[in-house]
């Protein structure tokens, strides 16, 4: 506690007087454009990894960057997408699965989370990866696997948020984009799914940014 303690004496002395400005707007209301869903891990700070100030980014993290699909039960975090979209506004919705992940260890290794019933329970969202990766990833090591499994949770979650209606809404009139995303810890890299390519590739921050949004159904009305 007294290493927060700590960092909060630092940014109310070095930090906040920087940016009062910033805090004073701050203070009434929030307009961030993208939402961020992303794991628990304390590894991953995605404000750090991409370098955003607050008000930029809307975080939700939980075990497993997990969105359970639309009516299997209320949620957290399919509250917060709803809040996000309707309220906020954001234009983008990211998924962030990362490397080393501990909860698709446990999609792995089942037994690593039996004494957890709770977590357990909640990586049953995640059956689908591993579903798709035993079916279709034969002869893999673990490592690979585990990589595979990353990616594949990733995937599975993007399809598990377009049965949100907001979201299914949104990305139909072409006013809102997902994207699926895995950070390399070790690396500082990203990978991002590429929808039309159907799989990974490395994102290049200078070139096209694939996305995992499908085609626009249904243009926006137009403002008279």
């Amino acid at each position: 506690m007294q290493r927060l303690i700590e960092g909060f004496q630092y940014f109310r002395h070095a930090v906040f007087p920087e940016q009062r400005e910033l805090f004073k707007q701050l203070a009434s209301g929030q307009s961030p454009s993208t939402m961020f869903i992303t794991c628990a891990d304390s590894r991953v700070m995605p404000e750090m990894i991409f370098n955003t100030q607050p008000g930029e980014l809307f975080v939700y993290r939980n075990i497993g960057n997990i969105v359970p699909p639309y009516a299997q039960h209320v949620s957290g975090v399919v509250a917060a997408i709803e809040y996000a979209v309707r309220v906020l506004q954001v234009k983008h919705i990211v998924i962030c699965g990362h490397s080393d992940c501990g909860a698709m260890k446990a999609l792995q290794k089942p037994e690593l989370v039996k004494e957890m019933p709770s977590v357990a329970a909640w990586m049953k969202h995640g059956d689908v990866a591993k579903y798709v990766v035993a079916q279709n990833n034969q002869g893999l090591s673990e490592h690979e696997t585990l990589a595979c499994l990353t990616r594949e949770n990733v995937v599975g979650q993007l399809e598990h948020l377009r049965t949100l209606p907001v979201v299914a809404a949104g990305v139909s009139r072409g006013d809102l984009s997902i994207h699926g995303w895995v950070y390399d810890i070790e690396h500082a890299e990203i990978e991002t799914f590429d929808a039309e390519k159907g799989r990974f590739v490395k994102l290049d921050p200078a070139g096209h940014v694939p996305d995992a949004t499908p085609h626009v159904r249904f243009a926006a009305p137009v403002a008279a």
